[in-house]
């Protein structure tokens, strides 16, 4: 049931990753609510992480946008759609279809998605319908296609737990996809001889679970696979009945791998061949072997071979479609998978279907449609060339915002900013896509929507809504709606909710599908009102007769004319001359999501990471005269950052690892996407956010500051990043040259000039070091302290004193920066979930807790998301080597 009558709690789902956590959300007045994680949820039993714990921090209406605007100008929706309409129309008649597009995103449901996709492709005409998820997960799509003959994901999250070796690539599991991460930890924990491997150029917190960690060398994957599949196809493990039953173009996909022996892999990955050897071996001896992989394989310019690479070692030993076996993509995005069966890419059609003549004209019948595309649209970074070429003349963006994620983000904005007629949907107006709006609509956002969203393992969930709808907040699905109506599509477009939605999808996926299609919901066409409503999580297929598939392929049955699986044989050219400079690698961190719309509202997820930041190896760092915690400049010839700088031997030498959330609003000059090029794969179409170039140089900072508080970013050439706190913002900063004078800084900074405001300053003698602190009727404003270096404070407690009453002693400490003798500091926060800092953990172990169960009963760290259970070990680590 989705509502519990008696606390009014309702069952909805997590709107971040790809896993799909189930979620019960107890509304708290009009705009807030409590979430706990639902231990009925098949996907997480109860389990959520860091951000999902925070979802209830993230609502609420400050910041929303709450009516459409026009030009700067608040407006009514009748007023907004007639001139999206007129816009779209003279668009249209007057340059054709293809000269208007929808840019969607993996935030949407499924039912928005369905509404958009049809209306482009089947009335507009165009096929310039394209998502966010391009940037995510084509290259799984395009590898899927080319090996299953439709986008399949074969397994299971039961896989993860069953198998005896998991292979993770490219996967941060432990920070990315956290919920998975504590299934695949209790399955090891039961089971100790569950053997990890995990592939990645960095060492990330998902090491701490591996018994073998390979830091390839970056876009070396293909060569690390090929070779696996050479030394599988000589080695008990290849399985030649299921070869001769089920697959084709082995012979082809084994000449390309000969070129791979063992020193040819080795020299390409920069692996010790024993160390590969031993990787091989492995993977020859369990027959239950799940090769799990995520980002760090589909966003390269040969991602689509890297997946089929993958894909050809479980082909050649039959380890598919079995329980505890198989290739498994692992989605980023909460809906990702929801908009590629609706038809969210460009290249796609709809409900699993492409552009061949049959599929065209099936899904012309079923829609009625007027005005079907035949051909596929323009593909993601595609779509912003034409943008910039002046070739679309109008675009509609909606949940998402690609002046930040989109790669050459300069280009990007600067396109949007010459485009004849933007609209961005959106639940804030501050975002970088939003400024290059003409129109902005506010959307509803999680809590507020109402539908359907597919995770990971092909299992659909409702979102259901918990609160209403803000100001004059609409659904997505409504407004292209009414777009269709204005456009003169009313009657195909007459929808009610989104049970009417859902219902014509399902009807779709079931349409003339006598088992040749793997999409098929059939058996949820007919649902009432009420049953959708109350339907509980299903993996689909669902089937009209009633007949599901939990793993598909184990006895072949791929979507193939002739039903066989395609061994592809990936490109075997040897590897180009590294360019100048270092490998610039882009990512997630744990407690943030893509470009912080929501994330950065909850001010606990603040605390772990709370600026942007280059991790660099220290031998690069010494080479370029960059110091641990100081202000770094990563750039190339298209754009350039400052972040700070984390020393770390996780990074390889020769590669920069800078995080994708920070956008204009959270940091002065922090787009690490301005300097990735537009770099595609060929077949999917998914830019390679994982290899630009760039080269480093100390930013030739004065001065440093720290400020908390009620606080406004400085203007002009001043380094900052802002986060949330509980009681205003804090903001770190730093200037390549000393203000003309700190007291007119402060000021303008912490909002000092408020009547009955009291403000306290210091500076030593040699001027080096500047102390500023606001108060208003004893209690303490704001914090300013500048310094020569980065600044050392007790940056969490200082946050912690904004609001208090401060005593003379207290005020002492808040210019010092650190509490008094006995005053408890936390620490930097480790433990997200439950904020536990530093400290805490520390003294727990000065008072003999020895062990992460011991922390956990003590503290509480680590015993929610499991995420920061690396850093305790960490922790744990340095205490023990210091005793």
């Amino acid at each position: 049931m989705p509502f519990d009558s008696a606390t009014a709690t309702v069952r909805t789902t997590c709107p971040y990753c790809g896993v799909g956590c189930g979620v019960l959300a107890t509304p708290v007045g009009a705009a807030e609510a409590s979430v706990a994680g639902d231990p009925q949820h098949p996907s997480n039993f109860g389990r959520l992480c860091s951000k999902g714990s925070a979802l209830g921090e993230t609502l609420g209406r400050h910041g929303r946008l709450l009516a459409p605007m026009v030009d700067g100008q608040r407006t009514g929706w009748s007023a907004a759609m007639d001139r999206i309409a007129r816009g779209f129309r003279d668009a249209i008649e007057r340059h054709g279809p293809d000269s208007v597009a929808f840019y969607l995103s993996g935030q949407l449901l499924t039912e928005d998605y369905y509404v958009a996709n049809k209306l482009m492709k089947g009335f507009i005409g165009s096929a310039n319908v394209d998502t966010n998820s391009r940037l995510c997960m084509a290259s799984a799509v395009a590898g899927h296609k080319r090996a299953f003959g439709s986008d399949t994901v074969p397994g299971t999250y039961e896989d993860l737990e069953a198998c005896d070796l998991l292979v993770l690539v490219g996967s941060n599991l432990a920070w990315c996809h956290p919920v998975l991460y504590q299934r695949v930890l209790a399955a090891k924990e039961a089971r100790p001889d569950l053997k990890i491997v995990v592939i990645d150029p960095r060492r990330t917190a998902t090491c701490d679970l591996a018994e073998q960690h390979l830091a390839i060398a970056p876009g070396s994957d293909v060569a690390l696979f090929s070779g696996l599949l050479r030394f599988l196809a000589n080695s008990p493990a290849r399985n030649d009945g299921y070869i001769a039953q089920y697959t084709s173009g082995m012979r082809d996909a084994l000449e390309a791998a000969a070129a791979y022996d063992i020193n040819r892999v080795a020299r390409e990955t920069r692996l010790p061949k024993d160390d590969l050897i031993r990787f091989y071996e492995s993977v020859s001896r369990n027959e239950r072997t799940v090769t799990l992989f995520s980002m760090g394989v589909n966003q390269a310019a040969d991602g689509t071979d890297r997946v089929n690479a993958i894909i050809n070692t479980h082909l050649v030993t039959g380890r598919i479609g079995k329980l505890g076996g198989g290739p498994f993509s692992i989605t980023g995005q909460p809906n990702a998978m929801g908009g590629r069966e609706v038809g969210g890419l460009s290249n796609q059609l709809a409900c699993h279907m492409d552009f061949d003549d049959a599929s065209v004209d099936r899904v012309r019948r079923f829609w009625r449609a007027p005005r079907m595309a035949t051909r596929p649209g323009l593909k993601a970074v595609e779509m912003m060339d034409a943008v910039a070429a002046g070739r679309i003349k109008a675009i509609w963006i909606m949940a998402t915002n690609p002046v930040v994620s989109m790669p050459n983000a300069d280009a990007v904005k600067a396109a949007l900013k010459a485009c004849p007629l933007v609209v961005v949907s959106d639940i804030v107006p501050d975002t970088d896509t939003a400024q290059c709006a003409d129109i902005l609509l506010p959307a509803t956002g999680w809590g507020e929507k109402d539908g359907t969203v597919t995770n990971s393992e092909r299992r659909i969930s409702r979102q259901r809504a918990f609160l209403p709808a803000p100001g004059l907040a609409r659904h997505d699905w409504w407004a292209m709606s009414d777009l269709a109506r204005r456009l003169g599509y009313e009657e195909a477009f007459g929808y009610e909710n989104t049970a009417s939605i859902f219902r014509e999808y399902a009807a779709l996926t079931a349409f003339e599908n006598e088992g040749g299609r793997d999409l098929d919901l059939g058996g949820l066409a007919g649902l009432t009102d009420d049953e959708y409503d109350e339907l509980s999580p299903v993996r689909w297929p669902v089937r009209r007769d009633g007949s599901r598939t939990e793993r598909f392929f184990r006895r072949g049955g791929y979507f193939t004319p002739d039903r066989r699986a395609r061994f592809v044989a990936p490109r075997t050219d040897e590897p180009k001359e590294e360019a100048p400079g270092l490998c610039l690698n882009t990512g997630r961190i744990r407690d943030h999501w893509h470009t912080m719309t929501r994330t950065g509202r909850a001010a606990r997820l603040n605390k772990h990471i709370a600026e942007p930041f280059a991790e660099i190896h220290p031998d690069d760092a010494a080479a370029h005269g960059i110091l641990d915690a100081s202000l770094v400049r990563v750039k190339n010839d298209d754009g350039e950052a400052v972040v700070r700088a984390l020393l770390t031997d996780r990074q390889q030498r020769g590669s920069v690892f800078v995080p994708m959330h920070w956008t204009g609003q959270a940091a002065s000059q922090a787009r690490v996407d301005t300097l990735v090029p537009p770099l595609v794969d060929p077949v999917s179409g998914q830019p390679a956010l994982k290899s630009g170039r760039v080269t480093i140089e100390p930013y030739p900072a004065v001065w440093y500051g720290f400020a908390a508080g009620h606080v406004t970013p400085p203007t002009g050439e001043t380094y900052w990043a802002r986060a949330m706190t509980e009681t205003g913002r804090r903001l770190e900063l730093a200037g390549t040259s000393h203000p003309h004078d700190w007291s007119v800084f402060a000021r303008e900074l912490l909002s000092a000039d408020e009547e009955d405001s009291e403000t306290v300053e210091h500076m030593d003698a040699a001027g080096a070091h500047y102390r500023c602190a606001v108060f208003r009727g004893g209690r303490l404003r704001s914090v300013l302290l500048v310094g020569p270096t980065p600044v050392a404070a007790a940056r969490d407690w200082l946050g912690d004193q904004i609001g208090k009453v401060a005593s003379l002693n207290t005020r002492t400490s808040i210019l010092a920066g650190v509490p008094g003798a006995g005053a408890p500091d936390p620490g930097p926060i480790v433990c997200s979930c439950l904020g536990v800092g530093a400290n805490v953990i520390r003294r727990a172990m000065r008072d003999g807790a020895s062990s992460l169960t011991q922390i956990g009963d003590r503290t509480g760290a680590g015993t929610n998301c499991g995420s920061c259970r690396p850093e305790i070990r960490k922790l744990m680590e340095i205490a023990h080597a210091t005793t």
